[in-house]
């Protein structure tokens, strides 16, 4: 698998910590993150990962409103993103995919299993015709 750049941002410290180090468990996996959504903004703008990682409740701006905000760029508006929420009822994912998320991972994670899930959304965005 070629290298992929995974983007991920959660205002929880600890969180953050142990996803990025989950995800770091997959070789092929360069990891960045960042604790809010106006600095998600600006990391994917500059860094242009191949997918965000996004946490639905942060203080300021959500995660809806990030995802919003990067559609909005046009350096950023076909980036996936794939929400990591604990708000996974049916209602709340099927509401997710239409404000454009690519997916859907709950929360808490497994950090065992959490690169493998990305891997897994990665493959399955780059089999879509574009």
């Amino acid at each position: 698998m070629t290298e992929s750049r995974i983007l991920y941002v959660d205002d929880e410290p600890d969180i953050r910590e142990v996803a990025v180090l989950s995800l770091k468990l997959e070789s092929a996996f360069e990891v960045k993150a960042c604790s809010c959504g106006q600095d998600a903004l600006l990391m994917a703008e500059e860094w242009q990962p191949d997918l965000v990682l996004l946490d639905v409740m942060m203080p300021g701006m959500d995660g809806p409103q990030t995802l919003a905000a990067l559609r909005e760029n046009t350096r950023t508006e076909a980036i996936p993103v794939v929400f990591i929420t604990a708000r996974t009822q049916a209602y709340e994912v099927e509401r997710f995919i239409e404000l454009g998320a690519a997916g859907v991972i709950a929360k808490p994670f497994d950090p065992i299993t959490l690169a493998g899930t990305v891997r897994q959304y990665l493959q399955k965005l780059r089999a879509q015709p574009e």
